[in-house]
């Protein structure tokens, strides 16, 4: 290390944590600047406070990038195992919820006390309400901030993304970038709920609060969970994985029906006088039926129905096509998509190919997870692998 200067790693969440634990392991001397007022304040708050920190079948498939291969190093060298080992060794207890989504038992808090005192036993720095102004480059990297300037020949961006402000999300590190004429690629709001046009909110507003298991497609990209209507749009599982994928003006299909065949259901009943809205009761929410009928097909008895009238209701409720306005933005969305060009990183060392000794984790790179601990487990592999070359 010349001259004993510390690596200098700017973000203290997930990526720069572990960042920071790993290259202290090797023997450096590392420096963690926060510009909030604790650590981890995504972390908190994520999995609804138990914080989903890993999903055990997290592979590169399930990750979003304009190079789809970047990834596959780093997940490779650092996996869900590893980390459920980290967690083990601290003894704290989780679940898996579904999907191989892996949750605290307790509280969030439980992976950032881990966090910190595996930091704190390798002797890791960090500095909070450090706000940096600006970063130069001669031979090293120098940082000022309202609490000093400091030196460093190694210097890693773990800042995140701009997704949720209100918890201090910024665009300090495309900045940083930037003005080391790294490329940025497109940046969009990702795992975010959808919004209705003006029309359709007036004809699905009162359904704010029904969940419905669904299949929701776009493209050739498909997700099975529960959509739930809102009091401006869709949210839910399915539509904040789509979410990530869809194009704005373009439509999704919902599959409100995805175990059942509508059609065949309807004949094999087409003698009943049950109502038709009563029917659909039997395999979707009550209040959902109801409007649905109201909207797409004025409820009659069952055998009142034609062929063709079975044909339109297999089609609206297997291939229901919807064009969402838009979304609602990078102050609901769970991830930033887009992000530091991986062409300009190093998938070995997340190293910058332009600048030496320039690193870039976490959200701030194009990659990005699906719903369910992957963006997590990104931010844990892409920390390692920096971990191990600063």
């Amino acid at each position: 290390m010349s001259n004993n200067l510390p690596d200098i790693i700017i973000g203290a969440g997930a990526a720069g944590l572990m960042c920071a634990i790993e290259a202290d392991k090797r023997g450096r001397k590392v420096l963690v600047i926060e510009h909030a007022e604790k650590v981890g304040k995504k972390i908190l708050i994520s999995g609804g406070g138990r914080c989903n920190f890993t999903n055990i079948y997290a592979k590169p498939e399930n990750f979003l990038s304009n190079n789809p291969h970047f990834c596959k190093s780093a997940l490779a060298r650092f996996t869900p195992q590893d980390f459920i080992s980290l967690v083990n060794k601290h003894k704290i207890k989780y679940h898996e919820k579904k999907l191989g989504q892996l949750f605290c038992d307790g509280s969030s808090k439980e992976i950032i006390d881990m966090l910190l005192k595996e930091c704190k036993d390798a002797g890791v720095e960090i500095l909070v309400n450090c706000k940096v102004s600006k970063i130069n480059k001669n031979n090293n990297f120098t940082v000022k901030t309202n609490l000093g300037e400091f030196t460093s020949d190694s210097l890693v961006i773990a800042t995140g993304g701009v997704s949720i402000p209100k918890m201090g999300a910024t665009d300090f590190g495309y900045k940083i970038a930037k003005q080391f004429g790294l490329r940025l690629t497109e940046i969009w709001p990702g795992l975010v709920p959808l919004t209705w046009n003006k029309k359709e909110l007036k004809l699905f507003a009162d359904l704010s609060g029904v969940s419905v298991d669904s299949i929701v497609s776009y493209n050739n990209v498909s997700f099975r969970e529960n959509i739930l209507f809102t009091h401006i749009g869709l949210s839910g599982p399915a539509i904040l994985q789509i979410s990530s994928y869809w194009n704005k003006g373009e439509p999704l299909t919902i599959n409100l029906l995805p175990d059942k065949n509508i059609s065949d259901e309807l004949l094999a009943n087409i003698s009943s006088r049950m109502q038709l809205d009563n029917f659909l009761s039997m395999c979707l929410p009550k209040r959902f039926a109801e409007k649905w009928c109201e909207i797409f097909f004025p409820s009659k008895p069952v055998n009142q129905l034609k062929e063709k009238d079975i044909v339109f209701i297999a089609k609206q409720l297997h291939g229901w096509q919807v064009i969402p306005s838009g979304t609602e933005g990078f102050e609901k969305a769970e991830v930033t998509c887009g992000g530091i060009d991986t062409n300009e990183l190093s998938s070995k060392t997340m190293e910058s190919k332009k600048v030496k000794g320039l690193y870039f984790i976490g959200e701030v790179v194009d990659v990005t997870g699906w719903l369910g601990g992957y963006n997590f487990q990104w931010a844990w592999a892409s920390g390692y692998a920096a971990g191990q070359y600063v």
